[in-house]
C-alpha cells in the first residue's frame, strides 16, 4: 500500500514556504514495453541545513501506465538563487521499482512566488 506524503510543519512556530513540481520520468524498458510516467506534487516545508540554506522532502505517485504506477520520493537539493530574488531545487532520483524496473527523474522545482 502507497500513502502519500504527510506534510507536517518543520518550524517551530510560522510555517514555511514549499514548492510545486512536475515532470516525466526518463523512459524504461525497451520494444513495445518502453514507456515513461508523469507527475506532480507540492513539497514540504523548509527544512534549514546549515547557515541560511533549506532543502524540502518530497514525495508523490506517478501516474498509471499500462497496470502500473511509480512512486519518487526525496529531498530537494539545496536553494539555488534566481537573478530577481526567487529560488528554485533540483532534484535528482529514481523511482520505486514497480512491474520489474524503475526510472530515473531530475526536475526543477517550480518557483516560489514573493510573499
Amino acid at each position: 500500500m502507497y500513502t502519500t506524503m504527510n506534510v507536517i510543519s518543520a518550524s517551530k512556530g510560522n510555517q514555511t514556504h514549499v514548492h510545486e513540481f512536475l515532470g516525466s520520468t526518463k523512459f524504461a524498458e525497451k520494444g513495445r514495453e518502453r514507456h515513461n510516467h508523469r507527475f506532480a506534487g507540492v513539497t514540504g516545508e523548509a527544512i534549514p541545513i546549515g547557515k541560511g540554506n533549506h532543502i524540502h522532502e518530497f514525495r508523490t505517485n506517478t501516474d498509471f501506465t499500462g497496470n502500473h504506477f511509480h512512486v519518487l520520493k526525496g529531498k530537494t537539493g539545496p536553494e539555488i538563487e534566481l537573478p530577481d530574488g526567487h529560488h528554485i531545487h533540483y532534484v535528482d532520483t529514481v523511482t520505486t521499482v514497480n512491474d520489474g524496473h524503475k526510472h530515473k527523474a531530475e526536475f526543477a522545482t517550480l518557483i516560489v512566488p514573493r510573499e
